[in-house]
């Protein structure tokens, strides 16, 4: 007589549960593997001595993220410095070098990010992925580039700190890591164009090249602060009356205008501890940036020309071939360090200074937010057939007349600025 045909099975069943417990009981001895340590850098507030543009931030090189890079200006010496938070002992730095590396840096460390400590130094780098072994410890650790290996800036797509100490920056929703950014911004569109300039020529309709207007909706040669407040804004937010303009752009002689333009605020390109201490823009501040009389581009230029939604191609200091389908954008630092005294100088530009090894000047100590000018104007092509009113596109330069409500300013300041939190046109993150 044959056995049911369930026994065979339930055999079966039991060989495999037996199996089963011994593969268990035997996989308890593995060793489990353990994700490997983030950088004690990663997500940290970065700062920098100069962006080639805002598609390039300081923070980029910090955020873990291998498709997105800092890039400096084209100038020699450039640093990025990273505040861990509290002292740490720092035993590695990986150096993850875009095309545009430094062929002479240090690597060096800081307890106060002012007085600085050289664990690395080189004067043959090759670029690429640079893993240093050092020694040191410190809150604050930086890249000190003083050579650099193309005619181009200097661009890390990660800079990495490994050790033990430091702070965790906070956790995302993500279960990544913040990188911190102070900003707050607006978005003011093109108003009118004048061959006139309130803040060069004042009072002298036509004594200047022709100028693009942004923000306030009047502004001439005779506006005065009173005239700007009481006049319209296409600003977004509304609230700003300020006025913003610049050399106007042509193409083959035809005046074209940029169909986007962003005016940011930023805490960025000083320290922390510099950034706490930012205060509102004076009102009736006046600033110029850049040089409307250059004959050539050099160091001191700082208006960059690149390509939107194309990398970085061929960014420079005169204008770019862009390739259809992109638009060609301009990138313009103003000073952010005030002599706190001066609404306005004698050149237009001596009340104002650029940060020097992140902290602002002993002639002008005070902090204010930096601003920043991005236009993209719809052109492509061969850039021989663009020109500014002033000139080349080395001779690119802005202006800019502050009349935001100092309340207005003031709570951007101490909402956004100071905490170094991102906000939008609102003023709110």
């Amino acid at each position: 007589m044959s056995p049911p045909s369930h026994v065979p099975r339930l055999r079966l069943a039991a060989l495999a549960a037996a199996l089963f417990a011994l593969l268990g009981a035997s996989a308890v001895f593995l060793p489990r593997a353990e994700a490997a340590a983030p950088p004690l850098s990663q997500g940290h507030p970065v700062t920098a001595s100069s962006t080639e543009n805002g598609g390039s931030p300081a923070s980029a090189a910090v955020d873990g993220n291998l498709g997105t890079r800092w890039s400096s200006a084209f100038a020699d010496p450039q640093w990025l410095q990273v505040d861990l938070g509290a002292t740490a002992t720092v035993n590695q730095v990986v150096l993850n070098w875009e095309a545009a590396y430094a062929r002479a840096f240090q690597i060096q460390t800081s307890t106060n990010g002012t007085s600085w400590t050289t664990v690395y130094s080189t004067t043959t780098g090759t670029g690429g992925n640079q893993t240093l072994n050092v020694a040191g410890s410190g809150r604050y650790v930086r890249l000190y580039a003083t050579a650099r290996a193309t005619q181009y800036g200097v661009s890390l797509w990660e800079f990495q700190v490994f050790g033990s100490g430091g702070t965790t920056p906070p956790p995302t929703g993500g279960g990544g890591n913040v990188v911190r950014v102070a900003e707050f911004l607006a978005d003011c569109p093109f108003s009118h164009r004048l061959p006139d300039d309130p803040i060069i020529y004042p009072g002298l309709p036509g004594a200047s090249h022709m100028h693009s207007f942004f923000g306030s909706t009047t502004t001439n040669a005779s506006s005065t602060l009173t005239s700007l407040q009481n006049a319209n804004s296409n600003c977004n937010p509304a609230v700003d009356k300020s006025a913003y303009w610049v050399p106007t752009l042509y193409k083959d002689d035809v005046p074209v205008e940029p169909v986007i333009t962003t005016f940011y605020y930023l805490g960025e390109g000083v320290r922390d501890d510099v950034i706490a201490q930012t205060q509102p823009m004076p009102l009736g501040l006046r600033i110029v940036a850049g040089n409307a009389k250059a004959t050539a581009p050099d160091a001191t230029t700082i208006s960059r020309w690149s390509c939107l939604h194309a990398g970085e191609v061929n960014p420079g200091k005169d204008f770019v071939n862009c390739p259809a389908g992109t638009m060609l954008e301009s990138y313009l630092d103003f000073p952010q360090c005030w002599n706190g005294r001066d609404l306005d100088s004698a050149d237009h530009k001596s009340h104002m200074a650029y940060p020097v090894n992140g902290q602002c000047p002993a002639t002008h100590p005070v902090p204010v937010p930096k601003l920043r000018q991005v236009l993209r104007y719809p052109v492509t092509g061969d850039p021989s057939h663009f020109r500014l009113a002033s000139g080349a596109g080395f001779t690119m330069h802005g202006d800019f007349f502050n009349a935001w409500p100092e309340a207005e300013m003031a709570r951007r300041v101490n909402d956004c600025i100071r905490p170094i939190i991102k906000c939008g046109a609102d003023g709110h993150p």
